[in-house]
């Protein structure tokens, strides 16, 4: 039996749960994805802080995920 793939992850928002550090090292992320929240494992290209609002871009892998900052929508 195959990996489950985490294609369906890309274009999601989130919030860091934990934050990256860019090269050096993976962050948290709870991800909105198939009526529910997900954690995931989030790499970044530059160090983010725990806390940013962040889009998936790429999956790297089962349960790791590509991210980059996004600001969050703000209605008033």
């Amino acid at each position: 039996m195959g990996e489950v793939s985490d294609i369906s992850v890309i274009g999601c928002t989130g919030s860091l749960v934990v934050a990256t550090r860019g090269g050096d090292g993976a962050g948290e992320v709870m991800v909105s994805v198939r009526g529910s929240k997900e954690l995931f494992l989030a790499w970044s290209q530059e160090p983010l802080a725990r806390g940013t609002e962040v889009l998936v871009i790429d999956t790297k892998g089962p349960r790791t995920v590509e991210v980059e900052p996004w600001p969050a929508m703000r209605l008033w």
